[in-house]
């Protein structure tokens, strides 16, 4: 069932179920039928004639080579008037003639007409060249084979032999032979043919539609030329033209394969059958790409197809850009790229590339333009160019600067904000002891509790706020962040000291950040006190009184007796009503923190001065670098509370990180607007820390080579508070010792902890501590890796100690020091020991340990060490003024007579 499914190119199920319907005992493809069965079965297949009008042109690639080479059987062969009206050419009966062969066979073998078994069956078989033209060549199929099998052994599980044996099947009578392959020959030719004229007339057809276009071109506006291009490549596509048919040639109704016209190919090999599929083998990648019927190769003939299909259709026209109009105005902003400029002006990034070249700029299309040359750009295009005003939501500096973030007309009066200074042990601490204690807000005497570094005091029912800080020091930072945080500063002099150093800064310091100085001489109580004097110093470095005809009010107290202290409040109450301080409660929160330290239970802690607005719990926050949402308020008496208006000072926490003291802090609208600002902020100052790394020029490159060989102490200081911290890193880096410099690795505020000590092992750095203690656990670990850490609570005495480390890393000095002067008086030659010369010393000594030069004539001859110093024949250590002796020089013998001993010695010098 399988061989007559292959004959009738049907499927092996639809010819068993044909068989079925037929009344044949068949069960499956591998059945076999006798061949009456087998005629039956294939006449159940045959279809109706086709009438020569309704036949179908051939494909222009049908395989003509497969079906000229089957053969046909004798019995499939018709008449000549029947062959005209057939529907198509019957197939040969291949197992018929098989049947038929192997009895002719059997026969001769019995006859034994003949004594080569391959002249035999080559010889009596009738001749089968018919495909050929008649003639024998070496392209019939039927020699190859029996060739080939004479070259076989018999019986080797044929299964055609073993099924001729068995059967006996009657020879059919032979019909006219047709001639297959004159046939396909001529209709290749005639399909090469009609391929050639095909391909000339596309070709004058395309010639004469471009001559046509471009004629029709000249006369029309750019924008028709590309719509009429189209349709006109629509209406001249050639058709393919269909190859004609021969009238003898019967319609072939079954799918055939595509043939080409330009590659001849046998699709056969040497079985009659026609080709055997091979067996596909997984592991030979190169097997299953020679097979003809696998993916690669049909992969490849699509593809072949298609690029021959594209060479018949039409070439697209090519688009045009259209022309944009430039626009008017153009909104920039700095740091846009060239690419986004051309994108809003619709140009090629080509193009302005090439403009900015003419214009002396080299720049690529990603590369960020400033301001200025984007003007000169849009200039030459014509182009009016603005700049765009970005809201930079990350700069909270804006909001201390706008005129609009105010309302008039809810401005309110707030406390005056003031800040202690002058010199150390002038009385500071002593007077805000004194007004701490003593002017405390009604009913809350003894109430503090915590420092925060800030406090308010009520004085005739107004509100006077003062800050705790090292004035100097936190007065430098906010002035250079352009912020006056203090409203009024008290100058506090000693009546018996007079003006000091830091007094003379502290008046700098206020005079440059414009706020008005109230000087308060104190220590009246002293014996020795003379505030005439003390006034008219102030009046030299520019600081008159009223009396005098100035603009600072004068007030002598005694902050250790409360002397004066009400008159002093006073004071500082009328400055303050003078300078009308206003501030609007009504807006967000922004101020200035005063301090900040980190808790081991809290965080984050940090001392805010709230300038505008109030800040209220759960407000989003950002505070320098830093943000985050105030999770609890303690005014400076240690009580929680819930607002803080203006001037008022409040710890808060809640924040992601410690700020540093001077940072400004703004609230926003919400938490993740906060954040952003937050992150943006930390991000500039990382990317400002990296450029702001030295580089080397021609102008510094001494200096740097110098640096490059000072020795570096490198420290690791934690302290209680950042003000603390900042204050020690400053006076650390001002130390002033030749040779060696102070390395910062890490500054921060709370207890030493392990990863300090770690830190410092790996940096060799040693760790100092100002009021912080380290954890036990660091305790422990830094015994084990030998890691110095050194506490201190004097800030003085941690820059004494400094100093002291930074000379020792020194390598020590020496000078040169002559210690006498000899002459030789005689020399003596001993063998096997040297030159020994008799002298005498002039001045000063002669030491076994000192270092001697040779001089003659007044040139130095020879600088060495003594080998021996002997006064007769005792060795001596050294030999006085006056005296004499022998000496031995070490590595010179060379001495004579009148020559000048110069004994020296080298002396550490002290730094």
């Amino acid at each position: 069932m399988y061989e007559i499914a292959k004959e009738l190119g049907k499927e092996s199920k639809e010819v068993v179920a044909r068989a079925k319907e037929l009344g044949l005992d068949v069960k499956s493809h591998s059945s076999s039928v006798e061949a009456a069965a087998a005629e039956q079965i294939a006449a159940s297949f045959k279809p109706a004639p086709v009438p020569k009008a309704e036949a179908k042109p051939a494909a222009p690639k049908a395989s003509v080579e497969k079906k000229a080479e089957k053969p046909v059987s004798a019995k499939s062969v018709v008449t000549k008037e029947e062959k005209v009206v057939a529907a198509r050419p019957q197939s040969r009966n291949f197992k018929a003639e098989r049947e038929a062969r192997a009895k002719e066979q059997a026969e001769r073998r019995k006859q034994n007409k003949g004594n080569n078994r391959d002249q035999q069956q080559n010889g009596n078989r009738p001749k089968n060249d018919g495909r050929n033209g008649g003639k024998p060549g070496q392209g019939n199929r039927d020699n190859r084979r029996f060739n080939d099998q004479g070259k076989k052994p018999q019986g080797q599980g044929n299964r055609g032999n073993d099924r001729r044996q068995q059967q006996d099947f009657q020879p059919k009578p032979a019909g006219p032979r047709v001639d297959f392959k004159a046939r396909a020959a001529a209709l290749k030719a005639e399909q090469n043919a009609e391929y050639a004229r095909s391909s000339e007339e596309r070709f004058k057809q395309s010639q004469a539609a471009k001559e046509a276009l471009a004629q029709a071109n000249k006369r029309k506006e750019p924008e028709e030329i590309f719509e009429e291009a189209a349709k006109l490549a629509e209406q001249t596509q050639p058709a393919v033209a269909v190859a004609p048919v021969a009238k003898e040639a019967p319609v072939d109704t079954r799918r055939k394969k595509q043939a080409r016209p330009d590659k001849e190919r046998d699709d056969y090999d040497h079985e009659e059958d026609g080709p055997r599929k091979q067996q596909k083998n997984r592991s030979s990648q190169n097997q299953v790409r020679n097979q003809r019927n696998s993916n690669w190769n049909n992969n490849k003939k699509n593809k072949k197809g298609n690029k021959q299909n594209n060479r018949n259709q039409a070439p697209k026209p090519v688009t045009e850009r259209k022309f944009h109009e430039l626009p008017t105005e153009f909104e920039y902003t700095d740091g846009m790229t060239v690419a986004e400029i051309a994108k809003r002006i619709k140009r090629e990034p080509a193009e302005i590339v090439k403009k900015l070249f003419m214009m002396g700029v080299m720049a690529t299309q990603n590369q960020s333009l400033d301001g200025d040359t984007i003007e000169l750009l849009l200039v030459d295009y014509g182009i009016e160019a603005k700049q765009k005003v970005e809201v930079d939501n990350a700069d909270i500096e804006r909001f201390f600067v706008e005129d609009g973030y105010l309302n008039e007309d809810e401005l309110v009066e707030r406390p005056p904000v003031v800040t202690i200074m002058g010199h150390v042990d002038h009385g500071k601490t002593t007077l805000l002891d004194t007004l701490r204690n003593s002017r405390v807000a009604t009913g809350e005497a003894g109430g503090i509790t915590q420092h925060i570094g800030a406090y308010q005091i009520v004085e005739n029912g107004k509100k006077i706020t003062f800050l705790d800080t090292p004035g100097h020091a936190a007065f430098t930072s906010m002035r250079a962040r352009g912020a006056s945080v203090t409203d009024i500063t008290i100058l506090v002099v000693a009546a018996d000291d007079g003006v000091m150093p830091q007094t003379i800064e502290a008046i700098n310091h206020s005079k440059a950040a414009n706020v008005p100085i109230i000087v308060a001489i104190n220590k009246i109580d002293k014996p020795g006190a003379n505030p005439e004097r003390v006034i008219g110093e102030l009046a030299e470095h520019g600081v008159m009184s009223t009396a005098w005809g100035g603009d600072s009010e004068f007030v002598e107290i005694s902050a250790k007796f409360n002397q004066n202290i009400d008159e002093l409040l006073e004071t500082v109450l009328l400055v303050a009503e003078i300078q009308e301080l206003k501030a609007d409660p009504t807006v967000r929160a922004i101020g200035t923190v005063i301090e900040a330290r980190l808790d081991k239970g809290k965080g984050a802690v940090a001392t805010l001065l709230v300038q505008q607005g109030t800040l209220n719990v759960q407000d989003p926050i950002v505070v320098g670098n830093t943000f985050g949402r105030v999770r609890a308020m303690t005014n400076d008496l240690g009580r929680r509370v819930k607002v803080a208006g203006p001037s008022t000072p409040v710890s808060i926490t809640g924040l992601n990180e410690a700020p540093m003291a001077g940072d400004h802090f703004a609230v926003y609208e919400d938490e993740k607007s906060a954040r952003a600002a937050g992150e943006e902020r930390a991000k500039r100052a990382l990317m400002k820390q990296r450029q702001a790394t030295q580089r080397v020029s021609l102008e510094n490159l001494f200096d740097t080579l110098k640096a490059g060989e000072l020795k570096s102490v490198n420290v690791i200081i934690k302290a209680d508070v950042q003000g603390s911290v900042e204050a020690l890193s400053a006076s650390l880096q001002k130390i002033d010792v030749e040779g060696v410099k102070v390395t910062i690795v890490h500054s921060a505020v709370g207890a030493i902890n392990e990863s300090d000590v770690t830190l410092a092992e790996a940096s060799n750095a040693f760790i100092v501590g100002f009021n912080v203690r380290p954890t036990p656990q660091a305790r422990q670990q830094a015994e084990a890796d030998d890691v110095e850490i050194r506490l201190h609570s004097i800030i003085y005495k941690v820059i004494e100690e400094m100093e002291e480390a930074m000379k020792g890393m020194l390598d020590p000095e020496f000078e040169e020091k002559v210690i006498g002067e000899a002459v030789i008086r005689e020399t003596f030659k001993v063998s096997k020991v040297g030159t020994i010369g008799g002298f005498m010393v002039t001045s000063g000594k002669v030491t076994r340990d000192s270092k001697v030069r040779v001089i003659r004539d007044g040139v130095v001859i020879y600088d060495g060490q003594l080998a021996s110093l002997k006064h007769y024949k005792d060795d001596v250590k050294e030999v006085t003024n006056g005296r004499e002796g022998g000496l031995m020089i070490e590595g010179y013998n060379d001495i004579k007579m009148d020559d000048v001993i110069e004994a020296y010695v080298m002396e550490e010098i002290k730094r």
